[in-house]
């Protein structure tokens, strides 16, 4: 799928979908929240969300008292819907309107996050603009958390093929620009209770 494809895509689906008629939806991203915690990310920390859209990361991080969050997304109807929830409190974020694998990053980053949007590219080259990207935006000492579907989770979502990842899969496509921290398995049931599996890795970038 072409850059200018995934955008239409992804903006009908924000323009034509209500919060909770959307799978990925999750009022409270715990798993995300979770490795937050376990990381000891500083409350100063340069924070990149990507994919994010109008998840509720960026809200609840606000909540906790971080202070440099920047929430990337393909669709300008989603950070549009992420921006009208939050109001004044949008003011507090940087928001930026590009597809990943066309991103020029203007500043580093101590932690790359991206739950749901690594997975639905397709292509050698598109995975490599990806993962070079991320390290090249990270700082000496930063982190990147990763969580895609995983082999026994959905083959396609919002109607686009995805490609599934094992942990075995997903630490072997980001060496050796990343070393993993850990890894683990996620089940996340949707708003039509449905499951889906995700894998989420979480890696240091290696110099």
């Amino acid at each position: 799928m072409t850059e200018e494809a995934r955008k239409n895509h992804w903006e009908h689906i924000y323009k034509t979908k209500a919060l909770t008629e959307v799978s990925w939806y999750e009022p409270i991203p715990k798993t995300s929240l979770e490795t937050f915690k376990s990381f000891q990310i500083p409350k100063t920390a340069k924070i990149i969300d990507v994919g994010g859209g109008d998840s509720f990361l960026a809200d609840s991080l606000l909540k906790q008292g971080y202070q440099n969050i920047t929430v990337l997304d393909i669709s300008q109807a989603a950070i549009l819907r992420a921006q009208q929830r939050l109001g004044p409190l949008s003011q507090k974020i940087n928001w930026i309107v590009s597809d990943i694998t066309a991103f020029k990053p203007k500043e580093t980053y101590d932690f790359w996050h991206d739950r749901a949007a690594f997975h639905f590219l397709n292509t050698k080259t598109d995975i490599e603009k990806y993962i070079k990207t991320a390290h090249h935006s990270l700082s000496e000492q930063g982190l990147l958390s990763i969580g895609t579907f995983s082999e026994n989770g959905p083959k396609k979502c919002s109607g686009i093929n995805i490609t599934p990842y094992s942990e075995i899969s997903l630490v072997e496509q980001f060496a050796p620009l990343f070393s993993k921290m850990s890894c683990s398995t996620y089940t996340h049931i949707t708003p039509f209770n449905t499951k889906q599996e995700f894998t989420f890795c979480n890696f240091k970038k290696n110099k």
